[in-house]
């Protein structure tokens, strides 16, 4: 067991956006003891988690669920669809995006990066119009997958995925779509049917409430056709023979059980809330939590309103303030921990995750922490950025969540 000489008071805040905090009652759920993944109990349980992830994809399609990191869902997405060699246009707006881009290159796929120039092509979502010009001069239809990251952790945008099946569809185009939604799922909505999307990759940790180790794969019909002729070696990773035994709840290989009861749980927790409902409240916070940041007098990374994510918010220091120092402040001062800058934003700014299970309580702690942190870090703030918070949440007191009265 891990012992540390120092033990702060009080639980540690994880405001991360991603993994996020694991509700009592999930991990609840996964102390329940192991059961043969053969046996008839488990064959129970797999349906109804298959049955219950369509509801939170808002599919009727299968969703694969792989005992892996997000990572290895992206990798099932692209080695399921595509050949070596194959062009697949993908679209830069964050650390993740570009991290889908290398894992692209390594398996012998041909990706061609688009999007806007330098920083300000990470405060931004993806513009589905470059996307839909670039398509339309791809006259032999060479692009066979267009690759794009619904909300990019790594900076708090939330990009429009309708309007880039629109962009793809107006172009006459045929190429696959694929999405990246891990931290957006269960947090932001997202409709796997409705925007047609071919491949939606998503993971435990983030919306969900669970810890990491569990991915998914959502598709569409286009897409498991595309799998019977693609040609990236697959054996792990591949959908037929997994769909297949999904029919009756069980898996070709050992499937992370206790993980499964945790998915089980987090499933019946969010529908019991309601999905919109649960939007609704990622929003509420998120308002608020932005409203911190303009009270502070500082600026936040995402530059386009209308794209804000409901996840997390990322906060840029004043020039040359190093927001990584910023974020040792307020971990070793009040025991939280705050998401780092990645890739071309290190140092540039500090991420605040308020997804999952977050509530008005858990941001005005994570928020007064920050506020707090950064005085202490010498950072002269315009204004309380606690009471913009506050104030926030009190305008839009008609969203907040009510306890349902006793019967």
């Amino acid at each position: 067991m891990l012992t540390l000489d120092f033990h702060p008071a009080g639980r540690h805040f994880l405001q991360i956006p991603g993994p996020s905090p694991v509700p009592d009652r999930i991990l609840r759920a996964m102390s329940y003891p192991t059961i043969d993944h053969r046996g008839p109990e488990f064959g129970a349980l797999g349906l109804k988690v298959l049955s219950g992830i369509q509801k939170i994809f808002k599919t009727t399609q299968p969703v694969i669920i792989y005992p892996a990191s997000g990572t290895g869902a992206w990798e099932a997405a692209l080695s399921n669809t595509l050949s070596p060699g194959d062009h697949v246009l993908m679209y830069e707006t964050g650390h993740f995006a570009t991290l889908w881009k290398k894992m692209a290159e390594a398996l012998g796929l041909k990706p061609e990066f688009l999007g806007l120039p330098g920083i300000e092509g990470w405060r931004r979502g993806v513009q589905a119009d470059m996307i839909e010009a670039r398509l339309r001069d791809d006259k032999n239809h060479s692009i066979k997958a267009v690759c794009v990251v619904h909300n990019e952790t790594s900076t708090g945008v939330t990009s429009n995925i309708a309007a880039v099946r629109k962009a793809i569809d107006a172009a006459g185009h045929p190429a696959l779509l694929l999405v990246d939604t891990i931290s957006g799922l269960a947090s932001a909505d997202y409709r796997h049917d409705e925007w047609g999307v071919d491949v939606t990759v998503s993971g435990s940790q983030k919306g969900l409430m669970l810890p990491p180790g569990i991915s998914f794969n959502a598709v569409s019909q286009k897409a498991i056709e595309a799998s019977k002729t693609a040609k990236l070696p697959r054996a792990f990773w591949g959908w037929g023979e997994i769909i297949e035994m999904n029919k009756t709840g069980y898996w070709p290989y050992t499937p992370n059980t206790n993980l499964l009861y945790a998915l089980h749980e987090s499933i019946e927790m969010i529908l019991g809330e309601g999905l919109d409902n649960v939007f609704a409240r990622h929003q509420r916070l998120a308002a608020a939590c932005r409203a911190a940041v303009q009270a502070w007098g500082l600026e936040v990374q995402c530059a386009d309103a209308a794209v804000y994510s409901p996840v997390l918010t990322g906060v840029m220091t004043p020039e040359g303030v190093d927001a990584d120092v910023v974020r040792k402040v307020i971990y070793e001062r009040f025991n939280m921990s705050l998401g780092a800058a990645l890739g071309k934003m290190k140092g540039r700014m500090f991420r605040i995750g308020h997804l999952g299970e977050a509530n008005d309580l858990t941001l005005m702690a994570t928020l007064a922490g920050c506020e707090m942190g950064l005085k202490l870090a010498g950072i002269k703030l315009a204004g309380s950025g606690v009471t913009a918070a506050m104030e926030s949440l009190a305008t839009n007191e008609q969203q907040a969540p009510r306890l349902k009265k006793a019967s």
